[in-house]
């Protein structure tokens, strides 16, 4: 396929947000269960209130596999009411630690072993883990590099004339994954860990899609010419 955004830019917008934002220590947990608890939790809501949901399940004592296999749905939905749909995010959850427990001993590490297309898939295959949630999960909990693509990620390649309308969440994974990849091989993680924060950083204070204030925004200088 052809390459439909402009790659030097791209690398460019990483510096210029780097330099605003710096280091935003993200993905905040204790652990990698705790990450990928985040990451289910965190669907079309608000991280203020996933930080909320994850304070009860700790003292609750359920931020483990274990207790969190045992307890009822019903508990669960009750610690979490915090972020939206949180009797869906139970079931999610609950579905998610009955693969853990069951097919790896409560090891996300094992979970995420293998190659990082095969572990995806894996993931998929839980109900309630679509491509985001996989992706948060492998990069931040299981230290794999799967470039994280969202809604995000389409609204500000779109605004900045990286991509076209009509590219599919899939080729703009696999165009990111083939092109934000300049940094020594040691340094790529790290790299993509940092971008896909900015980014998020990037949409909530500056390209919102009703009232976007672009000027605030480090990479208002790579705006296309109106």
């Amino acid at each position: 396929m052809s390459k439909p955004i402009f790659i030097e830019a791209l690398n460019i917008a990483y510096s210029l947000m780097r330099a605003r934002f710096w280091n935003l220590h993200w993905w905040p947990a204790d652990d990698s269960f705790e990450v990928c608890v985040g990451a289910i939790l965190t669907q079309k809501t608000h991280w203020k209130n996933v930080e909320k949901a994850i304070r009860a399940l700790k003292k609750a004592g359920c931020m483990n596999p274990a207790s969190m296999h045992k307890v009822n749905e019903s508990d669960l939905a009750t610690w979490i009411r915090s972020v939206g749909y949180f009797n869906v995010k139970a079931r999610h959850l609950k579905a998610f630690v009955h693969v853990l427990i069951e097919e790896f001993n409560g090891g996300v590490a094992a979970m995420l072993e293998g190659e990082t297309a095969v572990a995806r898939e894996r993931l998929l295959n839980i109900k309630g883990i679509g491509p985001e949630t996989a992706d948060c999960m492998l990069l931040y909990a299981g230290g794999r590099n799967s470039f994280i693509v969202n809604a995000y990620t389409g609204q500000i390649f779109l605004r900045h004339g990286w991509s076209p309308d009509a590219v599919s969440s899939n080729d703009l994974k696999s165009i990111c994954e083939t092109h934000i990849s300049l940094n020594k091989p040691q340094d790529l993680l790290d790299y993509w860990q940092h971008y896909y924060t900015q980014l998020v950083v990037i949409d909530k204070t500056s390209f919102r899609p009703r009232i976007p204030n672009c000027i605030k925004s480090p990479l208002v200088t790579l705006l296309p010419a109106v």
